[in-house]
């Protein structure tokens, strides 16, 4: 049993909590841009139809969401080691944080690829087929129409995933890392008041994931707008092809015309 509840003590905690917010953000950040660069190679066999790389893919994708993220914790903490020393490679002596990182960024990837495919078979064809007749060639029509359309409906899964990945963080003191999790179940057995420590770690859990849900929303809200002005003028552009494609029709009809 803990220590009688002492409400003075959640604001103290949570004070003792905050330095230990710049390790939980190394983790997320550094985790999501491993997760980039891993999930953009892991979607392109699937959008490209790659017969064995598709495959690969879709194993890879299907164990980092079917497993918990704890087991893939413990896997490649203990397995990747046993692993590098059937080649010579000794990396022991790795701060663990680095297994940690790897660990949160190819359980991100999984999810980054699903959602990069998603976005992208999301934007309409008809909007790529228009920027191809109006003279854009394949990068253009990417960086213009499909791009941002693709990104803005993929900033609100980006944003979830962050989310989660920072609560998701609580699971690296199991191995050791002292972060948010760590130092709160150290300061509860400080004293043994461990309602107090853990009520502050929720209020600092809850006041990051509010201040990346509002960023995130201002973030949306920007490419949004961006979206619909590139289909506007992808939409015009098209409109004005059309009207000139008319146009030289009716030329050739009247030429056809006066020469009957």
């Amino acid at each position: 049993m803990g220590a009688e509840f002492n409400f003075g003590l959640i604001f103290e905690y949570f004070l003792k909590l905050l330095p230990f917010i710049k390790i939980s953000l190394i983790i997320v950040g550094s985790s999501i841009l491993v997760g980039l660069g891993v999930g953009l190679l892991v979607a392109l066999p699937r959008m490209y139809k790659v017969p064995i790389f598709q495959r690969l893919s879709q194993v890879y994708v299907s164990f980092f969401r079917g497993t918990p993220i704890l087991i893939q914790l413990f896997l490649i903490y203990y397995g990747v080691p046993e692993i590098l020393k059937l080649l010579n490679v000794d990396v022991s002596r790795f701060d663990v944080l680095y297994f940690v990182i790897l660990t949160y960024g190819l359980h991100s990837a999984a999810f980054i690829s699903e959602g990069i495919r998603a976005s992208v078979s999301a934007v309409d064809r008809g909007q790529i087929e228009a920027a191809y007749s109006v003279g854009m060639n394949g990068y253009e029509a990417f960086k213009r129409i499909i791009a941002p359309q693709a990104f803005a409906i993929w900033i609100p899964i980006l944003g979830n995933l962050i989310i989660g990945t920072l609560k998701d963080t609580s699971l690296a003191f199991t191995l050791g890392v002292m972060e948010l999790t760590g130092q709160s179940q150290t300061l509860g057995l400080l004293n043994r008041h461990f309602i107090e420590s853990y009520l502050a770690l929720a209020l600092v859990y809850f006041i990051l994931s509010v201040f990346l849900e509002k960023g995130f929303i201002l973030l949306e809200r920007r490419f949004i707008k961006y979206e619909k002005t590139s289909v506007e003028k992808s939409g015009n552009a098209f409109k004005i092809r059309n009207l000139f494609g008319k146009l030289n029709r009716d030329v050739i009809v009247v030429k056809e015309g006066t020469r009957l």
